[in-house]
């Protein structure tokens, strides 16, 4: 895979991020494994369905991407792979996460802390606050490295220095020394972003990484995200609400909608030949880098729907110009479209003859969706 570089690029620090990282990558094998992942949260409105049975697995090196609109089940399904999320309390959780032959799900939280920043590391949707307001920039990073690594006070220091000069913060002897609120919202997420890779970690899971940032810095952040995963070789889960975001920058994709995964396949065979709707009416919805200027976007019709009480049958079904009776009762299970790296969840799929009669048939009605005027 092919990844964009960024504009600032990456100055130094290749021994720090570098060192130990490489001779322990299994290349091709699974590094982690989620199983049957469900999350439900018990309110006075009702059970909220946030993750249904969702199962993915990462290999050693690669990118994998998680897309869909806001309310899909992204983040929680990634708070609930890093061990943030548990039962108790209202919440109810079902599955296995098992990461390098280890069951993260049977852990306690001290033991689960012991993987956190040394081999699995999260970057938060927003920079303006998954930073400490009260501590110094390097001291929130050295708090990870002296936590674990065998390393003194000085030289953690000094470790803290090269990171943030390997993410492309300029004078980062300067920058150690300040606190959040003197950085902008870019140089925050490369601290974040520093301070996820400051253990040398073997899965990055980035969430909504550029949440809150101007395009031009989000197009830095990504670009650096996207070097230093192809030179680290760490493996990656990208959540992102953004199909152009992972275009480029990812070798699989999932598509989730309503906690549940709707379509996944490698990058390339997802765009060129998508299956499931909800996947096409995301990429319909994306602006054309070429073309007129004020072109009118395609949108998605409705809402997503309420995970208290979700639609029967499929569960985009009410938005879908698919859709027939059958969808409305019956909710498809995930199949292969030619192999299994290509799966999919419709009864009518996209570029299928029964797919192109269902569309047909819907618009003969004047529904744009089935039961839908």
């Amino acid at each position: 895979m092919t990844h964009a570089r960024s504009d600032e690029g990456v100055a130094g620090g290749e021994d720090v991020l570098g060192a130990g990282v490489l001779e322990r990558i299994p290349d091709g094998s699974d590094l982690l494994t989620a199983e049957d992942i469900v999350v439900r949260f018990h309110t006075k409105r009702g059970v909220v369905h946030a993750v249904e049975g969702v199962s993915i697995a990462i290999r050693a090196g690669e990118v994998l991407a998680v897309v869909g609109e806001s309310g899909s089940g992204k983040t929680i399904f990634t708070r609930r792979v890093m061990g943030l999320i548990s039962g108790g309390n209202g919440t109810e959780v079902h599955g296995t996460v098992t990461y390098d032959g280890t069951k993260l799900t049977e852990l306690s939280g001290k033991e689960l802390s012991k993987f956190w920043g040394a081999e699995i590391a999260l970057i938060l949707q927003d920079p303006m606050t998954s930073l400490n307001p009260v501590k110094r920039i390097g001291e929130q990073l050295t708090e990870t490295i002296v936590l674990h690594k065998r390393v003194t006070k000085k030289e953690a220091q000094q470790r803290a220095v090269e990171l943030l000069r390997s993410v492309g913060l300029s004078e980062p002897e300067r920058r150690v020394r300040q606190y959040p609120h003197e950085l902008s919202g870019g140089m925050r997420q490369r601290v974040t972003i520093a301070i996820a890779l400051s253990c040398n970690p073997r899965l990055l899971l980035a969430d909504e990484p550029t949440t809150a940032l101007d395009v031009t810095v989000q197009a830095q952040i990504l670009d650096l995200l996207a070097d230093l995963q192809s030179r680290l070789r760490m493996a990656m889960l990208l959540v992102t609400h953004d199909l152009r975001v992972v275009r480029s920058r990812s070798d699989r994709i999932a598509v989730m909608y309503a906690g549940r995964i709707v379509e996944t396949a490698p990058t390339p065979e997802l765009f060129a030949e998508p299956k499931m709707p909800y996947t096409e009416a995301l990429m319909n919805a994306v602006p054309p880098i070429a073309g007129p200027n004020h072109i009118r976007l395609q949108v998605i019709p409705g809402r997503p729907p309420d995970l208290v009480n979700p639609p029967t049958g499929c569960k985009f079904s009410p938005r879908c110009p698919y859709a027939q009776e059958k969808c409305l009762t019956e909710e498809p299970p995930l199949r292969e479209a030619g192999s299994a790296d290509h799966q999919y969840r419709c009864w009518y799929p996209v570029g299928s003859e029964e797919g192109l009669k269902a569309k047909a048939r819907n618009v003969e009605r004047g529904r744009s969706a089935a039961g839908t005027p």
